[in-house]
């Protein structure tokens, strides 16, 4: 079959008022977010689109507008105990933007008065305060700056008016993803101050007053490119869609309400839960936060390095493998799980579901789409379980001590026993890091260094976790002298 090309021209498009501005083109948000608003303008009047803004120079800005914005999501695994595999055509984006090349009609978005919404996953690293950042950059080289330049240019567009403050929905994989962007966003109104001038006091009050940031958890996992099955699903769409992505059927997203807002009104303003989606808004996001970036998040985080590096390329099979799938369930039931405050009962279903979801049988997972930005991850999702086992057991957790070494291990790079590379990507200062400890050969002066990087711990775990650094050395010295998969072998 001959296949056409995706877009306006041949594919039915919508069209709706541009209420929302998207941070991030990738997988996650087209799959997760975008499809969510897609089921709103369906089964609602919420009437949106979504104008997407690349947050860094390099993205797929392009690609999206080559297709005019459409692509489709597939869905699969199983949703109340049914199969599903399905196929939907997104059309809720109206545009995609990269700033550094077209930043007038970036700020030109702050100037759009049916504006109302800002989401945006800029992975973990993303929501940071940066010094360097100038008021005058074109754009400011962070995402909360670059925020903040926006809502200086909505403010001063229609003079500082109550009903054109933006909720603002972070989905950064972190806890209080809201609260650490608000931060940053007065960080920069103070850092600015001498440029906003006489318009400071009041620029603050409408930020303070009328703007309303939520913090939020999202969950669905998310493979992306479905390069295996592509082909067959070409055929099947009859379009040559090449942004194509690949989700679980599962989604949960839970939205805090903000502080200067009712839970009423956020549910009217934007009604997920009436379109029958699992959207939560509620008086807190910790509760579920917690459950699921413990129990979720955290095994992901080291079963990845672990599985890779023992030669296992796909999360299912790490799962059912008989080495790497005990070492998850370690990690996951007798480690993370003993750090949690939820009733146990409640605790062991939540992640028996999780681990039926890695073992989605549709979803080739690759382990290393997991990989990006590991130690951050780490920071985020695993080293709190450590501190607070250690607090309570008297001792380290062995599963995430060696998962961290394994993480120190695949940034070494090179390649596996197999051939196949290993491609550590992070930021340039943690990977030159690794690259010097690493060339020292010495696997203490590589314990140590990592743990005293306080740019990604924001603390010296040399110091602040006696006997982290010791463990960690044993277990390179392991995994150096077996290989991965027979030093696992050697922990459990």
């Amino acid at each position: 079959m001959l296949l056409k090309a995706l877009n306006a021209r041949t594919a039915p498009k919508s069209h709706a008022p541009e209420r929302i501005i998207q941070f991030g083109e990738g997988n996650f948000l087209r799959c997760f977010v975008d499809w969510i608003i897609y089921h709103m303008n369906q089964k609602t009047d919420f009437n949106s689109s979504v104008v997407v803004v690349q947050p860094i120079e390099q993205g797929m800005v392009d690609w999206l507008n080559g297709q005019d914005c459409l692509y489709h999501v597939n869905l699969q695994g199983r949703l109340n105990g049914e199969k599903v595999n399905s196929l939907t055509r997104i059309d809720c984006i109206s545009r995609a933007l990269n700033p550094y090349s077209q930043h007038q009609a970036f700020m030109a978005l702050a100037e759009q008065p049916e504006i109302r919404f800002v989401i945006s996953n800029t992975t973990e690293a993303g929501i940071t305060f940066d010094a360097n950042c100038k008021f005058s950059d074109a754009p400011a080289s962070s995402y909360p700056g670059k925020l903040t330049q926006l809502l200086y240019r909505r403010f001063k567009a229609f003079g500082g008016a109550a009903d054109k403050g933006l909720i603002i929905m972070p989905c950064e994989l972190i806890f209080l993803n809201g609260h650490y962007l608000k931060e940053c966003i007065y960080q920069y109104i103070e850092h600015w101050r001498d440029d906003f001038g006489a318009d400071y006091e009041a620029f603050k009050e409408w930020f303070t007053k009328y703007n309303y940031v939520c913090a939020t958890l999202v969950d669905r996992i998310v493979p992306g490119f479905p390069r295996k099955e592509i082909a067959d699903i070409q055929q099947k769409i009859c379009y040559a869609d090449n942004l194509v992505v690949q989700g679980e059927a599962f989604h949960l997203w839970v939205i805090e309400k903000p502080e200067n807002m009712s839970i009423e009104v956020l549910k009217a303003e934007f009604p997920a839960e009436k379109a029958g989606l699992n959207v939560l808004i509620a008086p807190s996001e910790k509760p579920y936060h917690e459950r699921k970036v413990t129990l979720l998040n955290g095994p992901h985080t080291v079963l990845s390095p672990v599985a890779y590096l023992s030669g296992i390329n796909i999360v299912r099979d790490a799962c059912n493998d008989e080495v790497v799938g005990k070492y998850i369930h370690k990690v996951q039931f007798d480690e993370l799980m003993q750090t949690l405050n939820l009733p146990l009962e409640e605790l062991q279903q939540f992640a028996a579901d999780v681990l039926e979801r890695f073992n989605n049988p549709y979803v080739d997972h690759q382990v290393t789409s997991i990989m990006l930005n590991s130690f951050p991850k780490y920071e985020t999702r695993d080293l709190p379980g450590v501190k607070v086992y250690l607090e309570r057991k008297g001792e380290l957790p062995q599963g995430l001590v060696f998962g961290l070494a394994a993480i120190i291990t695949y940034y070494k790079g090179g390649v596996r026993e197999d051939g196949a590379p290993v491609e550590p990507n992070d930021a340039p200062e943690i990977l030159q890091l690794l690259k010097e400890l690493w060339a020292t050969g010495d696997t203490r002066k590589i314990a140590e260094g990592v743990l005293a990087a306080e740019n990604i711990w924001k603390e010296n775990l040399n110091i602040t976790i006696p006997g982290l650094a010791e463990l960690v050395k044993k277990d390179l010295d392991l995994i150096q002298e077996k290989g991965m998969y027979e030093a696992v072998k050697t922990i459990l």
